[in-house]
């Protein structure tokens, strides 16, 4: 689960910055659109701020990957990755200009989900 926390941590990290940083071009890169409008550009960096967040609790928790606090990390980019599938697929399904980013994405969440996954089946066959 080490290697698991310490990949999500940087790739949530990385996607973070760029988020609070240039989120339009974030936005251009993953969905073929721009953030218009400085609401949208204030939600993307609060995403960007988020994912940031979660990058620093999952290095965190790479130290003891056997504590319940770990755990409760890699149950929560569970159910992050999940949620980040739903969303950007509808997005792909609905929007008439997919770009392909926005498809290799839902792919790296759904892989991600499956390695946290299986990471939370074998801590709990450890105990």
């Amino acid at each position: 689960m080490k290697r698991l926390l310490i990949v999500t941590a940087v790739l949530e990290a990385g996607i973070g910055i760029g988020l609070l940083a240039v989120p339009s071009m974030v936005a251009r890169l993953l969905l073929g659109a721009t953030l218009d409008t400085p609401a949208a550009v204030t939600l993307g960096r609060v995403a960007g701020t988020a994912l940031l967040a979660l990058a620093v609790a999952c290095w965190l928790a790479q130290s003891d990957t056997q504590s319940c606090a770990a755990r409760g990390v890699v149950t929560a980019m569970t159910l992050y990755n999940l949620g980040a599938i739903v969303v950007l697929g509808m997005a792909g399904i609905q929007s008439p200009a997919v770009v392909a980013p926005l498809w290799l994405a839902v792919v790296l969440h759904a892989g991600m989900t499956v390695w946290c996954v299986t990471g939370l089946l074998k801590t709990r066959h450890r105990k």
